[in-house]
């Protein structure tokens, strides 16, 4: 059931509509390569979409210089909405993407041409709650407050419910607010548990608000898991193997920057973006969350994934099949061999 705070009910597709952009966090290339290049990544052209969104997606920040150095010669910024991301992917409009395992599985059920490539992190995200939850079995009958149904939020705490025997379509009272956030319902007490992306559980932690139900950075089994990963248009990764691969190095190299220079890459994230102007909060986010691709498996990262959705109804697609069709291990098995930790 999805309502406001004060109860009344509310059309889920416009107020979906109306927070399409607020959770998007993905960094996007699209190369317009000339005729004869022959699936090199030297001499082509890309551009990079970035929407400004949580703070933990810094990787996508830190490979632009990478990209330049892989020989992208001209990359450009701008801003997709998160809801378009894998529609983009699919179209061809944008050829790589980084974004969660749990949408990009969702766009593969539904038959979009896009291949995964590689994990990036994991812990993207801490659920809170009041003090009436302690954990979250006590959840039922409980409310949780979210963008939207459909919406990021609204999957994972799907999962973590009926990761512990609840029916996340009865026994949760799902609040949504086109003019109010869900963390300020959560804040002012309106709404009994809330999922956070950084900076909100660095706010929330800081304002003494709720306290954390899980944190997947830390708590099983989502920690054992990739939360992000990066994946390509599928033509466009069949087609230039080589650019391809230059593109995940990029990645990879940035993803490691984070792990070994969070200092760094938190003052990039002030001084470039709009995502925080709290350096404290960037650093806070950028050591907390593992930035250790090579110490977890994509594949298991799916096939989790996978099973999860299937089991409350939101894919049909097997994991076998998602795997077979969907992903493309070559790119980062090689570079974990050329790129030592």
């Amino acid at each position: 059931m999805e309502t406001r705070h004060d109860g009344t009910e509310i059309n889920s597709k416009k107020h979906y509509d109306r927070f399409r952009c607020s959770r998007a966090f993905t960094v996007f290339f699209q190369q317009f390569a000339s005729s004869g290049v022959g699936g090199t990544s030297r001499g082509h052209h890309a551009q990079v979409r970035r929407k400004h969104g949580p703070l933990h997606a810094a990787p996508q920040l830190m490979a632009e210089d990478l990209l330049r150095a892989e020989g992208f010669t001209d990359v450009r910024v701008a801003n997709l909405p998160g809801p378009d991301v894998q529609p983009a992917l699919d179209a061809g409009n944008v050829n790589f993407a980084m974004g969660y395992a749990s949408q990009f599985i969702a766009a593969l059920d539904s038959g979009a041409r896009l291949t995964l490539l590689t994990g990036l992190m994991v812990g993207c995200f801490e659920l809170f709650g009041n003090d009436r939850v302690r954990g979250i079995g006590d959840l039922k009958g409980k409310s949780i407050g979210v963008q939207a149904i459909g919406s990021l939020p609204h999957t994972l705490a799907t999962l973590m419910a009926a990761q512990v025997g609840l029916d996340p379509k009865t026994d949760i009272r799902w609040v949504t607010d086109p003019d109010v956030k869900p963390i300020e319902l959560f804040a002012s007490g309106r709404i009994d548990a809330f999922l956070g992306f950084p900076p909100e559980p660095q706010e929330l932690r800081e304002r003494k608000v709720g306290h954390v139900l899980v944190n997947t950075a830390l708590d099983r089994p989502w920690s054992q898991y990739f939360c992000c990963l990066l994946a390509g248009n599928r033509e466009f990764v069949q087609k230039y193997p080589i650019a391809t691969k230059r593109a995940v190095r990029a990645y990879l190299k940035a993803t490691d920057l984070c792990a070994s220079e969070p200092a760094r890459a938190a003052q990039q994230l002030v001084n470039r973006t709009t995502l925080t102007k709290r350096y404290d909060y960037a650093l806070q986010t950028l050591t907390d969350n593992p930035y250790k691709w090579r110490d977890y498996d994509p594949e298991d990262t799916i096939r989790f994934y996978s099973l999860r959705l299937h089991e409350v109804g939101l894919i049909k697609t097997s994991p076998h099949k998602l795997i077979a069709e969907g992903t493309d291990w070559r790119f980062v098995n090689e570079l974990k061999r050329e790129l030592k930790a």
